[in-house]
Order: C-alpha cells, then sequence, then structure tokens
C-alpha cells in the first residue's frame, strides 16, 4: 500500500514537472521568435511606464513627498489629505516617544516616495484630535484616498517597546497598503 502510494505521489510530481516545463519551453520559444519589431514595441511600452513613473515622482515632489514635514493648521492638513493619494500623518506632543517615532517615519519619509509623511501636535489640533478620535499619543493616521483607513497607536504593534526598528514600522505601514515596495508603485 505505502509503496502504491509512493508511486501515485511520484507520477504526479512527474506530471506536473512536465507541465511546468512545457509552459517555459512555450514562452521560450516565444521570445525566440520575437523580431525586431516586437522588441521595439516592448522597448516603447517600458519607455512610457518610465516616463509615466517619472512624471508620477515629480508630482509627488512638487506636493512635498519625500520629506517628513510638520504642518501647523488643521487647514493645512485637509489640503495635504486631498491632494495625496496616501498619507502617513503622526499625531504628537513633545515627548520621548514621538521622537522615537519621528526618527523612524523621517527616514522612511525618503525611501517612500510615493506617500506624503507629515506630523502635527495634536494638542494644537483639538478639533481634528477629535474628530479623528486620537486618544493615544503618539497615533499615527493612515489615510488612503482622503479617508482614514487605519491607526497605529503607541507602540502596541511594534513589538510593545521603543526600540523597534524602522523595518517593523515599514511592514505595518506596508500592510495597510499606504506605502509600497519597490516595484509596486502605484
Amino acid at each position: 500500500m505505502e509503496h502504491k502510494v509512493q508511486e501515485i505521489l511520484e507520477q504526479q510530481v512527474l506530471t506536473v514537472a512536465k507541465a511546468v516545463e512545457e509552459k517555459i519551453d512555450d514562452e521560450i520559444a516565444a521570445l525566440e521568435k520575437l523580431d525586431l519589431d516586437d522588441i521595439e514595441v516592448l522597448r516603447e511600452r517600458r519607455l512610457q511606464q518610465m516616463k509615466k513613473m517619472a512624471e508620477k515622482r515629480s508630482r509627488w515632489i512638487s506636493l512635498g513627498h519625500g520629506e517628513y514635514t510638520e504642518i501647523f493648521s488643521e487647514k493645512d492638513f485637509f489640503a495635504i489629505v486631498k491632494a495625496s493619494d496616501r498619507v502617513v500623518c503622526h499625531f504628537y506632543r513633545e515627548n520621548w516617544p514621538c521622537k522615537v517615532v519621528d526618527k523612524h517615519l523621517s527616514i522612511l519619509a525618503k525611501q517612500h516616495i510615493e506617500t506624503r509623511f507629515i506630523k502635527i501636535q495634536a494638542e494644537k489640533s483639538p478639533f481634528l484630535a477629535e474628530k479623528l478620535k486620537i486618544v493615544v499619543l503618539p497615533t499615527i493616521a493612515l489615510i488612503k484616498n482622503a479617508k482614514v483607513d487605519d491607526y497605529v497607536v503607541g507602540f502596541d504593534e511594534l513589538g510593545g517597546t521603543d526600540d523597534f526598528s524602522t523595518e517593523e514600522l515599514e511592514e505595518r505601514l506596508s500592510k495597510a497598503q499606504v506605502i509600497f515596495f519597490e516595484g509596486d508603485q502605484g
């Protein structure tokens, strides 16, 4: 019985391997059939993608992306959120935990130009803090398409201590799809 199961398993693996090999062979054959016109079309398509990405980057930079900036009014908050598809907003007060978040967000702002990174002093923005139900500081509001989509409140999701890494925060922001890793920037 055991020998029979082994035989069936081997047969299944062999069938899958043959199917994968055939698919790869087909792709290689298609690539070999490309003529200069096909290559030129691919090249032109790639150039258009690169041009579109460069235009996005220029637009993002003109909107203040690539920097971690402090804003001083609730009016600025609403203008920024309307102008950028993705915003990470740190509600802070002058204390050690908030300075830790500042350190990490200033690094991530430079790495993730597709997202706008800002901070606003919660106590000087009582309307906004109340409207967004900001109680614990630091709180990071993750905003997509002008709506708060998620929050990172305190350090609980980052290991519960202030010695979390920038990568841990980056992973959390990525899970919320407010930042993207290279290659997925949309």
